[in-house]
């Protein structure tokens, strides 16, 4: 059996239990996975919070992988996003009204700021910065 954290289309994150890999492929190719929540079809995977220990020398690789794949993802939106800190909220709003020109830009924003963009149909993505675990 395998776990997977899922997530629909309006936000609702739930897990869900699959035979095995493939058998979560096949219900999500054939549209049977639905939000418990809302039945929404429009499920993807959510990134897990934790990893299961194989063994010391296979975590250390896995940790160093990760760390640098997080880092391409930084870098890549240092290079293509403006940094707009905590205003981004309201930037966001600003360029999804056309009140300020249509760019690429990052930032943080509260939890409330968060439903406010999903309330007025910004779409945003969440991508959290991982730090170095290696030591």
């Amino acid at each position: 059996m395998i776990a997977y954290d899922l997530i629909c289309s309006n936000g609702h994150l739930f897990e869900c239990w699959f035979k095995d890999s493939t058998s979560f492929e096949e219900q999500m190719a054939s549209s049977m996975i639905s939000c418990p929540v809302c039945n929404d079809h429009q499920v993807v995977r959510a990134y897990s919070p934790f990893m299961i220990k194989r063994g010391g020398g296979e975590r250390k690789k896995e940790e160093e992988v990760l760390y640098q794949a997080s880092q391409i993802v930084q870098e890549y939106l240092e290079k293509h996003f403006e940094d707009v800190g905590p205003e981004f909220a309201k930037e966001a709003l600003k360029i999804h009204y056309g009140e300020a020109e249509k760019r690429n830009i990052r930032g943080t924003a509260t939890p409330a700021e968060e439903v406010i963009l999903k309330e007025e149909g910004v779409q945003f993505v969440k991508i959290p910065i991982i730090k170095r675990l290696l030591n």
